[in-house]
This record gives C-alpha cells, structure tokens and sequence, in this order.
C-alpha cells in the first residue's frame, strides 16, 4: 500500500511537467512555422516587386517554403491559410506589411494563444502577435 501511495505521488508530481514540456515544445514549433511564413511572404514581395500594402494569398507564398518541411503541405490547395499544430489556422490580413502592432505579415492565432498562454505569454510570440488582442 506504501509502495503504491509512493508511486501515485511521483506520478502526480511528474505528469504536469511532462504536459508543460509538451506545450512548451508544442510553442516552440508553433513560432517557428511563423517565422518561416513571416519570410516566406517577404521573399515573395522581393522577388515579385510587391510593396507595403499589396496582397498576397497562401499559394503565393507556398513556392517560398522548402519542401521537405511539414509546413509546406499544410498550404491547402485551396490557398486557406495553414494550420497549426493545434488544427487552428494562422491569421494573416494577407497584405504585406500590414501596421499591425506587435505582429508580423501573420500572427498567432487567439484560441492557440489561449492554450499556450500559460507556458508562452505574448512576449514570446514578439513579433508574431496575436490578432485581436
């Protein structure tokens, strides 16, 4: 019974460490497909002469991720914006250096933030703010 009493205490010590590498990891990924977005989108603007204020769509910007990362095929053919590890879609206004503060030409969206809000408060996502908010 001791044994037992020992175990179940590790135990309740251990999984909400494990859930918060979790998240923490589940972050990390999370600003590093909008960093790779972020470029891809100011790549295109370079190579395609766009300036501040002119659109762009997700199929545009798919000819700017390397194809052998995950976020590639995420870009549905449909040109909606991708999502992320957590099924919600990254927010774009899809208009090149849109004044947006904190943000970059895409943002983190809100229902990702509130789940992560814990392990990654918005200063983590600087410059890739959250819309609405």
């Amino acid at each position: 019974m001791i044994v037992v009493t020992i175990i179940a205490l590790l135990a309740a010590i251990a999984i909400p460490n494990f859930q918060r590498a979790r998240e923490r990891s589940q972050a990390t990924r999370i600003l590093q497909d909008l960093r790779v977005l972020n470029a891809a989108v100011d790549q295109y603007a370079i190579d395609n002469s766009k300036t501040t204020g002119q659109k762009y769509s997700w199929l545009d910007i798919r000819a700017y991720i390397d194809s052998a990362t995950q976020l590639y095929y995420v870009i549905p053919s449909t040109g909606r914006s991708p999502a992320d590890l957590l099924g919600n879609r990254y927010r774009s206004s899809k208009i090149i250096d849109e004044p947006y503060p904190d943000c970059g030409d895409v943002a983190l969206n809100p229902s990702s933030f509130s789940v992560l809000s814990d392990v990654a408060p918005l200063t983590f996502w600087s410059p890739y703010g959250v819309l609405g908010y």
